[in-house]
């Protein structure tokens, strides 16, 4: 069983051990008082559904589960996971597996998304992988020779903190110029008001900017797709930095395939063409050659495929 948790639902999926769905169902998540209700809620639905389903404990090789939050994938623990209100030390190994009965894995959620994407989707099952996940913030997973890396203290993969800008913006994680800053949909959208601010030219998003109304980075994109001067200068900056990034990592693993995945992942081919362009301009011959980006295929499912793949391990 693969459950990828969220701050808004928790997704669960039932999968053969050669991954493939069976069942899918999703609950709300309740982030009311300091998120303890969560893990609860979770037990209760996987054991909800064993019954409707008429399955053992003993039928499940395990339960895998990813999580946001810095992750003790040994202790089965997540400490700071905002979005959740969990501020303080969680047990999800400890209760789910008392709770169900069944063994328990537990990784980073983007992680898991990653380990998702290399088995069933766009990394082919390579045995090395990287996986960069486009949202409101930038989150990355490392796969490399078969094997995820977590770093002496679970940070590998934290792809949004490169440095693409020195001097850039401020980051929340209080550093300046992190990718994260101007390529993840929120920083798509503060690119796009500096830009506007000096553009002095005709352009409809200038004009949507100017008279004070809301912009997302699809706008941008769907913009740019039209033609719009100024929108097409934004993904280009955007793809810019997104191309210096992931030539970086390029360059320092050489993985098969860099997965791009995430909301503003939806701007398709639009997006990896112009970030392909940058990239080969920021690798030497050897990763331009062997190394490919590539659009992630899994969607919504990434992250349950993902999480049970911890429990085949």
């Amino acid at each position: 069983m693969g459950v990828d948790l969220g701050g808004t639902t928790a997704k669960f999926a039932i999968l053969t051990l050669d991954g493939e769905i069976q069942q899918r169902w999703s609950i709300d998540t309740n982030i009311l008082d300091d998120g303890v209700h969560i893990i609860p809620d979770i037990i209760d639905s996987i054991n909800e559904h064993l019954k409707l389903y008429n399955m053992q404990p003993s039928d499940f090789q395990g339960i895998g589960m990813g999580s946001p939050g810095s992750v003790d994938v040994n202790a089965g623990t997540v400490i700071g996971a905002y979005n959740l209100n969990w501020k303080t030390l969680q047990h999800p190994k400890r209760d789910i597996e008392a709770g169900t009965g069944i063994p328990f894995a537990i990784d980073n959620d983007v992680n898991v998304a990653a380990l998702g994407e290399q088995w069933k989707g766009a990394g082919d099952a390579a045995a090395n992988v990287t996986l960069v996940a486009l949202g409101t913030g930038i989150g990355g997973g490392i796969i490399a020779d078969g094997k995820l890396l977590h770093g002496v203290a679970g940070s590998a993969g934290e792809l949004g903190h490169v440095t693409v800008e020195p001097n850039g913006y401020l980051c929340t994680c209080g550093k300046r110029g992190c990718l994260e800053t101007v390529a993840s949909a929120t920083g798509v959208v503060r690119v796009a008001r500096d830009m506007a601010e000096e553009y002095a030219g005709q352009s409809e998003l200038k004009q949507t900017l100017d008279d004070g109304d809301e912009i997302s980075s699809k706008i941008v994109f769907d913009m740019a797709k039209a033609g719009d001067k100024l929108a097409l200068m934004i993904v280009d900056k955007v793809a810019y930095y997104l191309g210096l990034g992931l030539g970086n990592v390029g360059n320092m693993l050489n993985p098969e395939y860099i997965l791009i995945g995430g909301g503003v992942s939806a701007a398709g081919d639009f997006l990896l063409t112009r970030v392909t362009d940058y990239f080969k301009q920021f690798t030497f011959p050897n990763v331009r050659e062997t190394t490919k980006l590539r659009l992630a295929t899994l969607g919504n499912t990434a992250g349950v495929i993902g999480a049970a793949s911890l429990a085949r391990k």
